[in-house]
């Protein structure tokens, strides 16, 4: 099988030389280049033909932001971000996951002299799945965009939605979030993400959105309307002390390699709201939610999953569906529209 040609692109000479080391010990990897910064990287896209990019967030002369606007509609290519835990770097990552990137992963911390093993490990998966992702719709900005929904909540509902998402997710969640009416139940969801990243995810949903989406804080009462976004480095827990519902958010262990974990919402949306929930599993890599969502279908709530034509990545949605835990596999042009026609059906 041929190898997985990757071309890096970063402006530190010390960073360049140990990614290249790092991921040339993965047998499935070549890296058939490196770049100090998006010029010279423009030249050798051409010439090495390289599968995927890993591009560093934040470089001299163009960041990461506007190369990937300049190279998306021309050269589409799957792109691993490498990212620093900062505010600057937290929000290029955002954007640049808006503009085509694939994934990202995080710097350690120290200029690379903790956890480097277990970041070579990472993006090597992460490089993995992006050399199999179709990302031709960048092509010439052919973009979908996202819209209003011409459907409307007739009523309110009290309803729970509980939502999970990984790779591919910060796109597809927006995508769902602008189409909620303003009366939409109250939403619950887990996208894999690190802190810092949620908190600036939901400040960034919650100004195209006509819902309130904020980040979740412990304790918080859930009411219509709004939507709550787990906390990086917090599981998430649903909890209801009459007809209150409020939410938990802890430190823990993780669960399926993710704190927040997609599994420990979803158990605890089925434990404690059964019926009168909503489940929701899209587009991302691994099994994180699959579980959690057959525990929500057997619970008495309907199951929605992603379908793998609008899935960037189809992990997390295929194993739910091949676990018997999914009533419907929706492409997510009409996810929401599906959500609400199941909402209007329940009130009859």
């Amino acid at each position: 099988m041929a190898k997985i040609k990757v071309l890096i692109i970063d402006d530190s000479a010390l960073a360049r030389e140990l990614l290249s080391k790092g991921l040339s010990r993965d047998p499935a990897i070549e890296v058939v280049g490196t770049a100090q910064d998006v010029y010279v990287a423009r030249d050798k896209i051409v010439y090495l033909k390289p599968d995927v990019l890993t591009l560093d967030v934040e470089m001299p002369k163009m960041d990461g932001v506007e190369f990937l606007r300049k190279l998306m509609p021309q050269y589409p290519l799957p792109v691993v971000m490498v990212s620093a835990l900062t505010a600057p770097g937290a929000q290029v990552t955002l954007e640049a996951l808006e503009l085509g990137a694939v994934d990202f992963v995080l710097k350690p911390s120290s200029s690379f002299g903790n956890r480097l093993d277990e970041m070579f490990h990472e993006l090597a998966q992460k490089i993995k799945v992006a050399a199999f992702v179709d990302v031709s719709e960048y092509r010439n900005n052919r973009i979908v965009q996202t819209h209003e929904s011409h459907r409307h909540l007739v009523g309110g509902t009290d309803k729970i939605i509980a939502i999970g998402a990984s790779t591919g997710g910060t796109v597809a969640l927006r995508k769902m979030i602008e189409e909620f009416p303003p009366n939409f139940p109250a939403t619950l969801i887990v996208q894999h993400m690190p802190p810092k990243f949620t908190k600036m995810f939901a400040d960034r949903l919650n100004d195209h959105a006509r819902v309130s989406v904020s980040e979740a804080k412990d304790g918080d009462r859930l009411v219509t309307g709004q939507v709550l976004i787990a906390p990086g480095g917090f599981h998430m827990r649903l909890k209801r002390s009459g007809g209150i519902y409020t939410v938990k958010c802890a430190e823990g262990t993780p669960v399926n390699g993710h704190c927040p974990s997609v599994d420990v919402l979803f158990e605890s949306v089925a434990a404690e709201a059964g019926g009168n929930a909503l489940g929701v599993i899209l587009t991302g890599m691994g099994r994180d939610g699959a579980r959690g969502l057959l525990q929500l279908r057997e619970s008495g709530a309907k199951t929605f999953a992603q379908d793998e034509a609008s899935s960037v990545v189809f992990g997390m949605p295929k194993e739910a569906f091949e676990m018997g835990a999914v009533d419907s596999l929706t492409p997510l042009s009409s996810m929401t529209d599906a959500v609400l026609r199941q909402l209007e059906g329940a009130k009859v």
